[in-house]
């Protein structure tokens, strides 16, 4: 049984990532913001022993410090970082500013890196040493034909870095790391016009974790397991 723990767990991707987790009969610690206003995860956890559940403010540099001593010494196989947020959807040209920009960098850029770097020793005690992030095909350069969302595409540009900069570092440490795009989803942040579910997304999600290996650690997968250039 392998240890699943996964942030923005409260919702659309992040929920169903617990979901089907938890229907394999892995052990998943689900983090969010609220956990009194998390009514499915609540449900989730009141009919599954193999549920636990842990606050986390990713926004937060006091919460994310405090984070560990939540954890103790519960070793994690299998990190999935899917906490993040899409900003302003009018960061256009001239639109742009300091201060709808910062947020959504902390929570999808940096976050992302101090909660690694908090939760390490639980990462090397576990046995899969999977570490992943939820990305998005808007974070890369090359696939950059629309222009526009300034503050989302640049914040996702810049989590792949980390990332990638991420599975160079401990990859001779035993971790397999990739970043993962996880398709135009109809969630709240998707809207409903996406074109996949999160049933279908985290499927091919979970697949693409399962073949995680040294041989292509360090890589930008879509949801259907294809490579996404950077």
């Amino acid at each position: 049984m392998a240890t699943v723990l996964i942030t923005g767990a409260n919702r659309g991707i992040g929920l169903e990532f617990v979901k089907q987790y938890l229907a394999r009969g892995e052990k998943v610690i689900g983090t969010c913001r609220d956990i009194e206003a998390a009514e499915a995860l609540a449900q989730l956890s009141a009919n599954n022993e193999n549920l636990q559940l842990l606050t986390l403010d990713v926004a937060s540099d006091e919460s994310l410090m405090a984070f560990p001593a939540q954890l103790a010494n519960i070793p994690i196989d299998i990190f999935i970082n899917n906490a993040g947020v899409y900003g302003p959807r009018n960061s256009v040209f001239n639109n742009v500013d300091a201060e709808n920009w910062l947020p959504v960098l902390r929570v999808n850029t940096i976050a992302p890196m101090l909660l690694t770097q908090h939760i390490i020793e639980n990462l090397k005690q576990g046995e899969g040493k999977k570490l992943l992030y939820v990305t998005s095909k808007m974070g890369s350069i090359d696939d950059n034909n629309g222009g526009g969302s300034y503050v989302y595409r640049s914040s996702k540009a810049a989590l792949n870095a980390v990332v990638k900069s991420i599975a160079v570092d401990l990859g001779g440490t035993g971790f397999d790391v990739a970043v993962l795009h996880p398709g135009w989803v109809r969630t709240d942040m998707g809207g409903p016009n996406g074109l996949i579910d999160t049933e279908t997304s985290v499927i091919g999600m979970i697949s693409v974790i399962d073949n995680l290996n040294s041989d292509n650690t360090g890589s930008f997968f879509n949801y259907d397991g294809t490579i996404i250039p950077w």
